[in-house]
């Protein structure tokens, strides 16, 4: 995971194992009666919204003129603006830290984290402040796990925020953070964790090498991950290998949004709301909420004291489904993650945007038209910068991929291509995974 979605994509119905204990939730809010869930979130909602305008200037400016008494329904927190995402970096770099949306000063965070942009993200103090011990309880965790963590621990947040969970629920947490690979299969071998959290990919990595070396990595038998799709083929191999894998979505600047549970014969259908967030599925481009099972944007509301979000559109693209999950939690369900509704794409846990793109093209006056081309390949994403120019050679090539590299934190390959052979149809970044 790094800032960035920290998503999940669409799964069918797959049978999983059972959660290993007899205490099937976490607590009595993920049962409630769903309509008495809105009224209580709803009864919430506007001392959310007094305290936001109290105390962040960017939420007095947000909702200025707006009555927020009146905010007590789904309907009346549609007429709400949005707060976009892609606008987060401008709105801090005219009023850092934080773009006036934290109700605190920078000094009174527990910690401060910067995400690719840049776009940075406090954390305040206290217990579980991301909301991530509901999704491991969810995927099985329980008090007395060791919980191998391979989300990073530097700048961006993604440790954090599954290391809080963690210990909130009793785990022990070995921190371990992305790459080192053969240093994590000896911590590995060694304390026996039980459970793995990060990208789905990097499990994959561990345990081919751990094949490789001889190394013993038997001990981990379950999952959460986030910051990519857990595609169905690599689901299945990690079922076939004796690992249960369960996802979550999630982002730096709302936490835990949605996360899988299995019902009581091991199926996953769809993610289920976090209890401490609102989400909307609106139509891209607007803030106009669409029907149940229709495909638009995720919009999240966040009770957070510290960091209030208030319909925050992520940019990620999702559903919601009918029905309650066979799980026994009421909350509502979503079908995942199904893309993003503008260009910017996560590649390996990380958000590429058309920006850093751009960015590059401008560094090498040489390059014409350029397209970043992500696929897959072995069960990896993959990058490949694909640049005209009149003048190709290895040494460009390879001047090219440091700036890559340097703009986006990832290593992608260069084909280079004739002068007027690339499309001319606007798009800086083409997503040719598959993600069903």
């Amino acid at each position: 995971m790094s800032a960035t979605p920290m998503s999940a994509t669409p799964m069918p119905a797959t049978p999983m194992s059972a959660t290993p204990s007899a205490q099937a939730h976490l607590d009595q809010l993920e049962t409630r009666d769903p309509e008495a869930r809105e009224q209580a979130l709803f009864a919430m909602l506007p001392s959310l919204l007094a305290r936001a305008v109290a105390h962040a200037p960017g939420w007095a400016a947000q909702l200025d003129g707006i009555d927020i008494t009146r905010i007590t329904s789904r309907a009346a927190l549609a007429t709400l603006p949005l707060l976009k995402k892609a606008a987060l970096k401008d709105l801090q770099a005219a009023r850092p830290p934080f773009g006036g949306f934290a109700t605190g000063e920078a000094g009174s965070m527990g910690r401060i984290m910067m995400s690719p942009g840049p776009i940075f993200e406090p954390e305040g103090r206290g217990e579980d402040w991301w909301r991530s011990a509901r999704a491991l309880f969810a995927a099985g965790v329980r008090k007395g796990d060791i919980v191998h963590n391979t989300f990073a621990y530097h700048l961006t947040p993604g440790g954090w925020i599954l290391d809080a969970g963690a210990r909130a629920l009793g785990c022990a947490v070995i921190a371990a953070g992305p790459g080192n690979t053969e240093q994590q299969l000896e911590a590995i071998g060694h304390l026996k964790p039980t459970v793995y959290v990060g990208v789905p990919d990097y499990l994959k990595i561990l345990l081919d090498k751990a094949a490789e070396a001889g190394k013993d990595a038997s001990s981990i038998k379950r999952a959460l991950v986030s910051g990519g799709a857990l595609f169905p083929s690599l689901r299945a191999e990690y079922k076939a290998r004796g690992v249960d894998v369960f996802q979550c979505y999630a982002t730096a600047d709302l936490g835990i949004i949605a996360y899988e549970s299995p019902g009581p014969d091991g199926t996953v259908d769809g993610m289920i709301v976090e209890e401490g967030a609102l989400v909307e599925i609106v139509r891209p481009g607007t803030g106009d909420p669409v029907p149940d099972g229709e495909v638009g944007e995720m919009v999240v509301t966040t009770f957070n004291r510290d960091y209030p979000m208030i319909r925050f559109a992520t940019g990620d693209l999702s559903a919601v489904l009918p029905g309650l999950s066979p799980c026994g939690r009421t909350n509502r369900r979503i079908r995942g993650w199904l893309g993003r509704a503008d260009q910017t794409t996560k590649v390996k846990g990380m958000f590429v945007h058309p920006e850093q793109i751009a960015a590059l093209a401008k560094r090498h006056p040489e390059l014409g038209r350029v397209r970043l081309v992500v696929g897959r390949d072995g069960e990896q994403d993959t990058m490949t910068l694909q640049a005209e120019t009149a003048v190709p050679s290895d040494a460009l090539a390879a001047v090219v991929a440091t700036s890559l590299q340097a703009l986006t934190k990832l290593k992608g390959a260069i084909a280079f291509a004739a002068p007027g052979t690339l499309p001319n149809d606007g798009k800086i970044i083409a997503d040719d995974r598959t993600y069903g």
